[in-house]
């Protein structure tokens, strides 16, 4: 995957809180906290296998190391995005907040920017203090996406995924996604029912899948990439299957147990993904209706 060379990024959109030295104290506000779907969610981020409202994928105790750090400020091209790790974030952030911009204004409503934190060993969020293990993950108190760079090593490492550019993509897709459901309100429906193969907490992740295929199928037309490669895609669908609960619980645990599924299987993450990039749009997206 690459970015048009000729490409404005807004490195504003993202805040690096002091990768190499743990999370830079005063850079984000305490608190969030108390119950509800912060609650639920904090609970997902800090117990969950995987993705989505907590993280994209949990680490299970591995130690992550920081991504290439690069001066934030200096991201501000297309070229700077093909050149640098740091800059490619910065531009995937500036794409799908575009495309997303873009489908709520032509519903007629506004579409609110959510700032992307780069972190390393632990971030204190409003919705509580977040190590890496976790992965990335969607703060609904404090409407920002919390990701360490180094996630992308260990999901090629640890989780066996190719781990391509376009991989990247996904996964801030993914956390997007989640922000795009607050924003309509959708994380209400989680509440208490946090696991289980039918589970509102399985249904909110594999609808985030959803909808990054959505921004997938239109990242062309935010005018930061050029055309998607079959390998892109598959490099999208690689990395949604390798955060699978029943592919995780197999690794991690020898087994695997529906029950306590909070993310959905690889298959579906798959599917979803694919339901997204097909059908393009949000209304194609309903995980709610029926049996998953």
């Amino acid at each position: 995957m690459s970015f048009d060379p000729d490409a404005q990024l807004d490195p504003s959109q993202v805040q690096d809180a002091g990768r190499g030295g743990g999370f830079g104290g005063g850079t984000l506000a305490m608190g969030g906290g108390g119950l509800g779907v912060v609650g639920v969610l904090l609970y997902l981020v800090l117990s969950a296998l995987g993705g989505g409202n907590g993280g994209l994928g949990a680490l299970q105790g591995q130690a992550v190391g920081g991504g290439s750090s690069a001066d934030l400020g200096s991201c501000r091209t297309g070229a700077d995005a093909n050149a640098s790790e740091s800059c490619r974030a910065v531009g995937y952030v500036n794409s799908i907040q575009a495309w997303w911009s873009q489908d709520f204004a032509a519903r007629g409503s506004g579409y609110q920017p959510a700032v992307t934190v780069f972190f390393q060993d632990q971030a204190g969020t409003g919705c509580g203090v977040a190590s890496t293990e976790v992965g990335p993950f969607y703060c609904p108190a404090d409407k920002r996406v919390y990701i360490d760079l180094g996630f992308f090593r260990e999901l090629h490492d640890r989780f066996g995924a190719t781990a391509g550019s376009f991989a990247q993509g996904y996964v801030l897709a993914h956390e997007y996604g989640h922000h795009v459901q607050d924003l309509l309100g959708i994380l209400d429906r989680i509440g208490n029912d946090t696991r289980g193969p039918q589970s509102a907490a399985v249904r909110s992740e594999l609808q985030a899948d959803c909808l990054a295929g959505v921004w997938a199928s239109h990242a062309v037309d935010t005018g930061y990439l050029q055309p998607l490669s079959d390998a892109d895609v598959a490099d999208a669908l690689n990395a949604a299957a390798s955060v699978g609960d029943d592919r995780i619980q197999a690794e991690t645990q020898g087994q695997v147990n529906p029950e306590s599924w909070t993310h959905g299987s690889s298959a579906q993450r798959q599917q979803w993904f694919r339901r997204g990039y097909q059908t393009r749009t949000l209304d194609g997206c309903d995980t709610w209706r029926g049996d998953l």
